[in-house]
């Protein structure tokens, strides 16, 4: 095989959902945004459904199409960015629920589809998207009487769970809801892990779905092969890659593997991780470069066909911390050239 390999494990995504949602006592929705976080909304979509989501959300409503068309009518399927300019058909006819953001939004919703369901996002400390509380002050009551199915908003620390940022959005939050008989969502993943004050009616986790920090207890839902293009031997001083960025201190031998920034995996990812034969860690050496990574598999008796880079042993999350960004943009940036397999 020429091009590298991704396998999806929809089995390993639908456990977590169901851990995840065992940790509380009120619904859970799932997150399905950025084509299911780069690994396919539509598969994901579908393993969640049968797993027992009934709620999802997506970014845009032009994200609501792919997961609409896996999980047929009767799931809700709510956008975060609300209804925009030029929205209102898709919304209509994909039943799609927009999460109202601002006033201008609250207007274009009422006047253009006036019965079609729609959520409320405030804003209660992170300053992104909602409605601002001073705004919802003079908002709230007119809103309130255009039914709304859900009014949420979002943390910007849940991942350090002693954040004081934490509790001051929770109590702003409760401030902004309080006599209000809609259910309410605060908590994607780091919220929910936060515990039950944080729950509400609805948690809608995202990356800890997919195996991603800070859900440190979810299964391995991504592993990665790449297939060994060539090695070749090396003298003590011989260096490999862009700008001699490596040099050999020791007889080695490198293996050259079929991928790179291209399909993902970040230039800055080159320093400080490794890939798998097996159980056998070989460390990457050199830059990474738009097609191709170089391993030093010296220790190895024999180098296989291919060498893992995600898997049980390295997660996302390792990736990652090497290139000093999130698991996030290492999953959504997993590049269109892998094959990809998906069991379950």
């Amino acid at each position: 095989m020429s091009t590298a390999h991704l396998t999806i494990d929809l089995n390993a995504l639908a456990d977590n959902w169901r851990a995840l949602d065992a940790k509380t006592s009120v619904e859970t929705a799932a997150v399905v945004k950025a084509d299911g976080y780069g690994l396919g909304a539509d598969r994901a979509a579908k393993a969640l459904t049968r797993a027992g989501a009934r709620k999802f959300f997506v970014a845009a409503a032009e994200e609501g199409i792919a997961v609409r068309d896996a999980v047929g009518p009767g799931p809700v399927v709510s956008v975060f960015s609300g209804h925009m300019e030029g929205d209102a058909a898709l919304l209509r006819d994909y039943d799609l629920t927009p999460m109202i953001n601002s006033v201008d939004q609250m207007l274009r919703h009422v006047e253009q589809l006036p019965h079609h369901s729609f959520g409320i996002q405030l804003d209660s400390g992170m300053n992104r998207l909602g409605i601002e509380p001073a705004e919802w002050t003079a908002l709230r009551d007119i809103a309130l009487r255009q039914m709304p199915t859900l009014i949420m908003s979002h943390l910007a620390c849940a991942d350090d769970p002693d954040h004081p940022m934490n509790q001051q959005q929770l109590q702003t939050f409760k401030d902004m809801t309080a006599d209000i008989s809609v259910p309410l969502s605060l908590a994607a993943t780091g919220g929910l892990l936060l515990g039950p004050d944080y729950h509400f009616d609805l948690c809608r986790p995202g990356v800890g779905l997919y195996g991603g920090e800070p859900y440190d207890e979810a299964k391995a839902v991504v592993t990665l092969d790449l297939p060994v293009i060539q090695v070749r031997d090396l003298e003590v001083g011989e260096t490999v890659g862009y700008s001699n960025m490596w040099q050999a201190k020791r007889p080695s031998r490198i293996a050259t593997v079929a991928a790179g920034y291209a399909d993902g995996l970040i230039r800055a990812i080159g320093s400080g991780i490794e890939v798998y034969a097996d159980d056998t860690p070989c460390p990457v050496v050199g830059r990474v470069s738009m097609d191709l990574i170089t391993v030093d598999v010296t220790d190895l008796d024999t180098v296989p066909n291919s060498l893992q880079m995600l898997n049980r042993l390295q997660t996302v999350d390792d990736l990652a911390e090497a290139a000093d960004t999130i698991g996030y943009e290492i999953l959504t940036s997993l590049g269109g050239r892998y094959k990809r397999s998906y069991l379950g």
